[in-house]
């Protein structure tokens, strides 16, 4: 009998040449983060399931992996009528890294500045759906800033996040805001319900992809009204086209205009003429956790966003009865390696050089010579020559070598060519 051995659904194993480029990206992410005052920490990937469940995640609630109670707890929960999901498992793999920190933090505060700058790297689990573009494991960057309700907090992570993008020469991007609090104002002046809110809000999050005949088809299934229906797509089109100087029309506080405002204009100054940051009403954020205002960075025409965050100020409070500030910002590692991995991404850096040698050469002598090309600061590695050398290089060429050279007891004599595809 056979076995499988393809990744499970939804997992991914990765080539050299994929992880080095991969390694890189978290490299230079990391650099610029810590540079910009952002300290690294780690949190486990399994966190208690009732503190998953009570984290108002939106629909990631429904992806969760749960982890199966062990020996007696398992045995006593099988013995109830009727049999629970949520009797049977007690933990669960994180879906984000914002509850984690959350939970680290109340956690640690004793230790920690007042205001903490926090960075997190590591791989979140959702039983997404396994197709193309969608992962069941993937990797996430987050820079968060708790303690701090100023604007100076999205400023700085727009900025820094902006930083790291540019140094991956990602350029001519643009950075989209919005508050949770604006959506909520205008989707309440048009008539709906506050208990209406998040689940018009997901059928708004759909412009791009639906246009405004889809919304008003998808919002008229869910039977909310002709008059509501096109107040929403009424108001919808005048902000678009108007900005943020329609809002107070629609009820949304000056003070809350004022600060969107104050971030778009401090992060025009600071910014290169690489991106761009624009008002998007349509902007909604999929986490039932925002609570005032959320961006993302959208990059070229893939139709989706590479990165995206917000603040979520009562989080941290419901595990400690204290409101506590907090704003993140993410980038979404997976898209931002594929992309760059399309676009024919090269790691900069010691160039790489392969020294081919054969069976009956000194060993010792093979390897003292290699260390003295690395001295050089190239990356060598060493291969058996086979009787096709040129299929062998040009294979090795795939796996990004640049030049190669043959081993030679004689150090003048190994010369170094360029390895070109053939």
């Amino acid at each position: 009998m056979s076995i499988n051995v393809n990744p499970s659904k939804g997992m991914r194993d990765f080539m050299p040449e994929e992880k080095e480029i991969r390694d890189y990206i978290e490299g230079i992410i990391i650099d610029t983060y810590k540079k910009d005052g952002f300290q690294l920490i780690e949190t486990p990937v399994v966190e208690n399931i009732e503190r998953l469940l009570g984290s108002d995640g939106g629909d990631n609630l429904r992806l969760i992996y749960r982890i199966l109670k062990r020996g007696k707890k398992l045995k006593k929960a099988l013995t109830k009528e009727p049999i629970e999901i949520d009797d049977l498992t007690d933990l669960g793999l994180r879906y984000d890294l914002t509850v984690p920190l959350s939970r680290f933090y109340c956690n640690s505060r004793a230790d920690l500045p007042m205001v903490f700058k926090a960075m997190q790297v590591g791989n979140v689990f959702r039983a997404e759906r396994a197709q193309k573009g969608r992962y069941r494991s993937f990797k996430q960057c987050d820079i968060d800033i708790i303690g701090d309700e100023t604007k100076m907090s999205e400023i700085q992570l727009i900025s820094t996040t902006a930083k790291a993008l540019t140094k991956l020469n990602v350029t001519e991007f643009v950075v989209r805001i919005n508050d949770r609090r604006i959506l909520k104002d205008v989707v309440l002046n048009c008539g709906f319900k506050e208990e209406n809110f998040e689940n018009v809000c997901i059928t708004l999050d759909k412009l791009d992809k639906i246009g405004l005949d889809g919304i008003k088809k998808e919002l008229s299934k869910k039977e909310y009204g002709e008059s509501r229906i096109k107040s929403i797509i009424d108001a919808m089109e005048d902000i678009n086209d108007k900005g943020l100087e329609v809002l107070p029309k629609y009820g949304v506080s000056k003070n809350i205009i004022k600060e969107i405002e104050t971030v778009i204009n401090a992060v025009n100054d600071i910014r290169e003429e690489n991106y761009e940051i624009i008002f998007d009403f349509t902007l909604v954020r999929g986490m039932g956790y925002y609570t005032g205002s959320i961006f993302e960075i959208s990059y070229k025409d893939l139709g989706y966003s590479i990165a995206g965050g917000g603040r979520y100020d009562e989080m941290i409070g419901n595990f400690i009865g204290e409101k506590i500030p907090a704003i993140g910002f993410s980038i979404g590692f997976e898209r931002l390696a594929n992309q760059l991995i399309n676009e024919k991404f090269k790691v900069p850096g010691d160039e790489k050089l392969v020294m081919l040698y054969d069976e009956n050469d000194n060993f010792a002598s093979v390897i003292k010579a290699a260390d003295k090309f690395r001295e050089k600061n190239y990356i060598v590695g060493l291969y058996e020559r086979r009787n096709k050398m040129g299929k062998q290089l040009n294979r090795l060429y795939e796996q990004g070598y640049g030049k190669f050279t043959v081993f030679s007891e004689i150090e003048e004599e190994m010369e170094v060519s360029e390895l070109n595809e053939e």
